[in-house]
């Protein structure tokens, strides 16, 4: 999803974001009619109406029309209300009509909403819908057709798919097992973190095939491999 700007002049700060603002979170929208987000910002950006939001997202981009510093009119809960005061907006496009684009511009919303939540270091519960401050129905068509927990269940995969993958584990390169009639299972759970070497005299990693094993060191190599398995 491309995310790019189209933000409102400073000359009509007084109308669209006149307060400054360090946000607290998000909330969620949906735009009650077809049009794209191109269409959406510039609507926005061109009247002199107290309705203002950060982003609109559609099915192929965000635009970002207000500075995320900037307050913007879109809650429905007054001058001072939280929502108004302290919550990045997001309006999601084509909730009129539904259906595919709709669901594809919820999914791009979810990323979006996702890589503030990174940038901001907010968890899940920072995540809001129009109708939490308001009581207005918002956003419809979620609320609707698919339920809040859907949405939010969309941020939670986006969000783990940004999480970078855990670094592979260092494979001791043992040194006493060549040969040996268990060298590839052996060095097969050596790659699964199961079992490790030991140091010797000179610094290298030993196995030592032939010594006993502790009951104790039985129980943490099951527990590694139901680990590598389970991944819990």
């Amino acid at each position: 999803m491309t995310v790019r700007e189209n933000l409102c002049p400073e000359s009509k700060y007084s109308v669209k974001c006149p307060y400054s603002m360090t946000p607290v979170g998000i909330c969620i929208h949906n735009t009650a009619n077809d049009a794209p987000a191109k269409n959406e910002i510039s609507y926005m950006l061109s009247n002199n109406n107290k309705v203002s939001f950060h982003y609109a997202v559609d099915d192929t981009e965000a635009v970002q029309g207000l500075p995320l510093n900037r307050n913007a009119w879109h809650a429905g809960d007054g001058g001072s209300g939280t929502g108004n005061r302290k919550y990045i907006a997001i309006e999601i496009c084509y909730s009129k009509s539904g259906g595919a684009r709709f669901e594809a511009a919820m999914k791009n919303a979810a990323e979006l909403t996702a890589r503030l939540l990174k940038d901001y270091g907010w968890d899940i519960s920072h995540v809001k819908k129009h109708q939490d401050f308001s009581g207005k129905y918002c956003p419809h068509r979620i609320l609707s057709d698919y339920g809040w927990d859907y949405f939010l269940n969309l941020v939670k995969t986006a969000l783990a798919a940004s999480e970078p993958a855990p670094a592979p584990p260092v494979v001791p390169e043992l040194t006493d097992i060549g040969g040996h009639w268990a060298e590839s299972e052996i060095r097969e759970l050596a790659a699964m973190g199961v079992v490790h070497g030991t140091d010797g005299a000179d610094g290298e990693s030993l196995f030592l095939p032939e010594r006993f094993v502790t009951r104790a060191e039985t129980a943490v190599m099951i527990r590694r491999a139901i680990r590598y398995v389970t991944g819990k």
